[in-house]
């Protein structure tokens, strides 16, 4: 089965072999507070941080989710509250989940469609965390670097950013955010189970303000240990061997990016030409890593139940677009055959 699904998505062929070096080298076995477990995690986080040319004094954690590193934030560095800047449903469900931790919470949304301009005239608390959805993946938006820039220059504010279909697969402005987090089951190729946390030296100083260390995630607490090249809990020590082998594998994020940009173009201009109508009509905020297309409900659901039986699965709508959507992965495992085929079915069943 091909798939397109956006998360879990399609991990990279070569992980089959990793996993059974894995199990050869005995790694999985081993201690993670042992000089073995160490040194792979050292590796790992200088791969990553080179090949996705990471800031040297941003720092790397492994953690279990990206829904993890929502609670991780609500708790270590959340001084007096949080505005969050969202057009879909994964950016509203972290505000959610923050407002249930820390209470304090506000929302700044906007409509797919539309340019995302900072507003000049808001006052926040210096205390106060903005936080913000780089790449909805429920509607395949993205938020401009652009603008990322014009609030990092107005603002001395910790900034976090969601990064989840987005992180491995464009090249980020690592700078312009203190906090970028993605799980690994999208762009990195990766089986689901773990994700990954960058963070700034500004979001340490606060995480240090808070001083928060009353559980196992507590960001003071990870740091401690990543310090040290250990984890405060035993690792997901399987999928840091497979990021590591992975980020041996695959190309500079400057040159990835060059493919996925190009693939985004030609599955947009493809779509066009064919008479699928995009979700997301305004070009400046379409996603180059989740494309959504809008159909009736009856015409998804055929399309799904058809593409599953060409072997084929197309991701699910999601959110309000749910039943009148159907979303495409963009990402670097998908081979440039698999996308012809999809490309093959689609445009057959454009002429039904």
């Amino acid at each position: 089965m091909i798939t397109f699904y956006p998360g879990p998505s399609k991990v990279y062929p070569q992980v089959a072999q990793y996993i059974q070096e894995a199990f050869d080298s005995g790694i999985i076995s081993a201690n993670h507070r042992s000089q073995e477990f160490m040194q792979m995690l050292e590796r790992t986080i200088a791969g990553l941080k080179s090949k996705l040319a990471v800031p040297d004094d941003y720092e790397v954690y492994f953690v279990s989710s990206a829904t993890e590193c929502w609670e991780i934030i609500a708790q270590s560095l959340i001084i007096d509250s949080s505005l969050h800047v969202f057009n879909g449903a994964f950016g509203e469900k972290w505000m959610e989940y923050t407002h249930k931790i820390s209470l304090r919470t506000s929302e700044a949304s906007f409509d797919y469609n539309e340019n995302l301009l900072l507003d000049h005239s808001a006052v926040f608390s210096k205390n106060e965390v903005i936080c913000i959805t780089h790449n909805e993946t429920s509607n395949g938006t993205k938020v401009p670097d652009s603008f990322l820039a014009d609030v990092r220059q107005e603002f001395n504010n910790v900034i976090a950013v969601d990064a989840t279909s987005s992180m491995a697969g464009v090249a980020l402005p690592w700078e312009n955010a203190d906090v970028w987090y993605a799980s690994v089951q999208k762009c990195f190729g990766l089986p689901a189970g773990m994700a990954v946390m960058i963070v700034s030296p500004r979001a340490v100083e606060q995480a240090e303000v808070v001083g928060e260390r009353k559980h196992y995630n507590s960001l003071l607490f990870i740091r401690d240990n990543f310090l040290k090249f250990q984890t405060p809990y035993t690792p997901n020590t399987l999928g840091i061997y497979l990021m590591e082998k992975v980020m041996q594998q695959v190309t500079p994020i400057e040159e990835l990016q060059i493919q996925t940009l190009e693939r985004a173009r030609n599955w947009y201009a493809f779509l066009a030409e064919n008479g699928y109508e995009l979700l997301v009509e305004n070009e400046e905020v379409r996603s180059d890593t989740v494309i959504a297309v809008r159909e009736t409900k009856e015409r998804v659901a055929y399309l799904k139940k058809s593409a599953k039986a060409a072997g084929i699965t197309i991701g699910n709508g999601y959110g309000k677009e749910k039943e009148t959507s159907f979303r495409i992965a963009n990402f670097p495992a998908i081979e440039d055959s698999e996308i012809r085929t999809l490309m093959d079915f689609l445009a057959r069943e454009a002429v039904k």
